[in-house]
């Protein structure tokens, strides 16, 4: 027997038998998304009422799809302001709308959670029936082969772009500047001095050796970011310790220091595949402290681990000029009302043709030497 339940926790879900079906990636795994929820970051209170599609046969979990009611565009990195904007504009509410997603994480991966296509159909055309209560359904960075069925399915792609550096089996970090052209290895070597003329040092630490002293100085470091750009964090301590505690071996800190004095703190999850940067805060301003935590760091800790991609995240052309390439990343959307959903089926065709000319664009600026990106 088969059926279909949505679900506002992850609470009465079995942990092994999430993860059996959401594999290494630790953003879909039930302990960081029951950690988003339980600590409040992703709540009914800040805006992210979980609405968890559970696919069950024969008691057991076959398939999963995190979904969220969202009263707000915040956390998400595929902009659909102006879209909320125009349909208030009309007198058409937006807000409610459906969200497929890892709240506050720009990184692909599986949305459509269960290993026969015919669960994963299931799950979309069950969420899809559930947004007939909204304004519309958005799922934002799902696999390639996970997009190609939403928009088989009627939904409609948008494509954005990231950056992400690619280990080609680098002996060294040296051995990844010597593929730079003249100007780009003499400019990292140049920021990378000039962090170490500060009296600034780096140093790693992972899974356990995160102890509650870090966790603390690191959600300052996180929390004073915000709060110097006016606005406010979407995560909160509890939400690092209790990921620090459930997924050790997915978590790594780089904490700067001068003398022995921690002064900023850059967090990135990792898996066997790939390394992700996500989190960075500083308590003093030091020159060149940002790229050196977020990027020449975790270029250097890719190497050492062996690990395939470093994804940069979203948005800064600045990251091509230090090895971070262009890739497209897509998002899928429906939305109710047949005029808005004609409009931004316009709009995504302009914009396809836009972010191809911008990618080609960065692509001209490529710090590699020429045939070597």
């Amino acid at each position: 027997m088969e059926s279909i339940e949505v679900a506002d926790s992850l609470a009465g879900v079995d942990p092994g038998e999430w993860n059996a079906l959401a594999g290494a990636q630790p953003f879909v795994r039930h302990e960081f998304l029951s950690a988003l929820i339980e600590t409040g970051c992703a709540s009914r209170r800040s805006g992210w009422l979980p609405r968890f599609l559970l696919l069950r046969r024969a008691g057991s979990l076959a398939g999963a799809m995190p979904l969220f009611a969202k009263t707000h565009s915040y956390g998400e990195y595929v902009f659909d302001w102006a879209w909320a904007e125009a349909h208030e504009r009309h007198g058409v509410p937006y807000y409610p709308k459906l969200l497929g997603a890892v709240p506050f994480t720009p990184v692909r991966g599986r949305r459509l959670i269960a290993p026969r296509e015919a669960d994963r159909r299931a799950l979309l055309a069950a969420a899809l029936e559930l947004a007939k209560d909204y304004s519309s359904l958005h799922i934002l960075f799902p696999e390639e082969e996970e997009a190609r069925l939403m928009e088989a399915c009627g939904m409609q792609l948008r494509r954005t772009v990231q950056f992400h550096w690619r280990n080609d089996g680098y002996a060294d970090f040296e051995a990844f500047l010597a593929r730079l052209s003249h100007a780009r290895r003499k400019n990292i070597r140049q920021e990378r001095r000039r962090v170490r003329e500060a009296r600034v040092a780096c140093r790693w630490l992972a899974g356990r050796d995160i102890g509650p002293q870090h966790w603390e100085f690191f959600h300052r470091c996180y929390r004073g970011t915000y709060a110097a750009h006016g606005s406010s964090p979407y995560l909160n301590l509890e939400f690092f310790r209790r990921v620090g505690a459930a997924l050790p071996d997915n978590v790594a800190l780089v904490l700067a220091e001068r003398e022995a004095r921690p002064i900023a703190g850059a967090l990135f999850l990792r898996d066997a595949e790939a390394l992700y940067g996500r989190y960075w805060g500083a308590l003093e301003h030091v020159p060149l402290l940002h790229f050196e935590c977020c990027y020449y760091q975790a270029i250097e800790y890719a190497i050492q681990e062996q690990i395939r991609i470093f994804e940069g995240g979203a948005q800064g052309e600045h990251k091509i000029f230090r090895g971070l390439m262009p890739v497209e990343a897509l998002s899928a959307h429906w939305l109710a009302h047949p005029a808005f959903s004609r409009a931004v089926q316009e709009f995504l065709g302009r914009e396809e043709g836009r972010i191809a000319r911008y990618v080609n664009e960065l692509c001209e600026h490529s710090p590699f030497k020429s045939g070597e990106a």
